[in-house]
């Protein structure tokens, strides 16, 4: 008796293991099938709602985000988003790393990557902000007074250049142009304002000479006839990557089928923004959601920007992530080492673009 009582016992045993590895081996399974029913025209919707937190504070660079919640992509899968403020990234990544926030747009720095050093974990998987061709939205400009002089990169030798930061994509763009420039640093005086709108004063007073700045100060000091725009950053930084669009590992591996939905209705929000601004189809309508979750409130402006550049299939410069590393490591501004084959997960952003198809460029 006691003999079949313990094969019985160890049979159930086994059952239940067996439907627990069951259970789990789901769990890591996307639910990818695609349906033209469902009201994404692709992925079925989440059985329940679920609430995905961005940490975002109104960049033009998290257009993706708005568009996709202003035409509904996120809601056809049941995801609610909501945005979350930080004072700056040294709140927001540990909020990512331990999943307050879900996702977050991240700008290299040497900090930035200091921080995963050191063991904050959060993940990099898609475009969030690169230079367009000929038409960069983080680029030099120059002073009124030194329209006759600067004609030439190399004009810049004796002149006093401003940046937001040092140790920074902003150093790092900078010191490529010195480069092209045939310049040392020792050519040139470098001043550090932390503010780009005092960069517009400083500039047209005279006491900088030229400046990296951003849009759309760069357009509106045009407007203003406070600089000129000089040359473009992709003449000496042709694959900069700028910002990224980084996940908390919770989100990443532990909610698949949340984070691929996410990654589908974001794209979608980056291709009519590609759309818009590249193709221009729909314009007045993108320009009607970014003039509502941006700084820039005035859609004439937006007709002359240099827009961020959105990669429409997420796709990042990842060579110029590690070049842009090894050069703040070799200035002695990082301490520890980044493993980036476990930093950077793409597989979300690349299933979502099987299952969406390339954009047609």
């Amino acid at each position: 008796m006691k003999k079949r009582w313990f094969i019985l016992f160890a049979s159930i045993v086994l059952l239940l293991g067996a439907c627990s590895s069951k259970e789990k081996e789901s769990e890591d399974v996307y639910d990818d099938e695609v349906n033209t029913n469902n009201p994404s025209g692709d992925l079925a919707p989440l059985d329940k709602k679920v609430k995905v937190r961005i940490a975002e504070d109104g960049a033009a660079s998290g257009a993706g985000f708005y568009i996709a919640k202003e035409k509904g992509y996120f809601e056809d899968y049941n995801i609610e988003v909501e945005f979350a403020q930080f004072a700056n990234s040294d709140e927001m990544l540990p909020a990512l790393a331990s999943g307050e926030v879900d996702i977050a747009g991240g700008v290299s720095t040497a900090s930035f990557f200091n921080a995963i050093a050191q063991g904050i974990d959060v993940k990099i998987i898609a475009d969030k902000g690169h230079n367009v061709p000929g038409k960069s939205y983080f680029t030099f400009v120059i002073g009124n007074h030194m329209k006759d002089v600067i004609k030439e990169y190399e004009d810049f030798k004796g002149k006093r250049i401003a940046i937001s930061s040092k140790n920074s994509i902003d150093e790092y763009i900078y010191l490529e142009m010195l480069k092209h420039a045939g310049l040392t640093q020792d050519d040139v005086e470098l001043v550090l304002l932390g503010d780009f709108g005092s960069m517009l004063g400083a500039i047209d007073n005279g006491s900088i000479d030229a400046a990296l700045q951003i849009e759309p100060l760069i357009t509106q000091g045009i407007e203003n006839d406070l600089h000129l725009r000089f040359g473009d950053a992709t003449d000496y930084a042709p694959e900069s990557q700028i910002a990224l669009v980084l996940g908390s590992p919770q989100f990443m591996n532990d909610e698949k089928n949340v984070s691929l939905r996410f990654m589908a209705a974001y794209l979608k929000g980056v291709r009519d923004y590609n759309d818009a601004f590249i193709k221009d189809e729909g314009k007045k309508e993108i320009i009607d959601i970014m003039t509502k979750h941006t700084a820039l409130k005035d859609p004439a402006l937006w007709e002359k920007v240099f827009v961020t550049g959105l990669d429409p299939d997420g796709k990042m410069f990842l060579d110029d992530v590690i070049k842009q590393y090894d050069a703040y490591k070799a200035n002695g501004a990082i301490s520890g080492d980044v493993d980036f084959d476990k930093a950077v997960e793409t597989s979300i952003t690349e299933k979502a673009v099987e299952i969406l198809g390339a954009y047609e460029r």
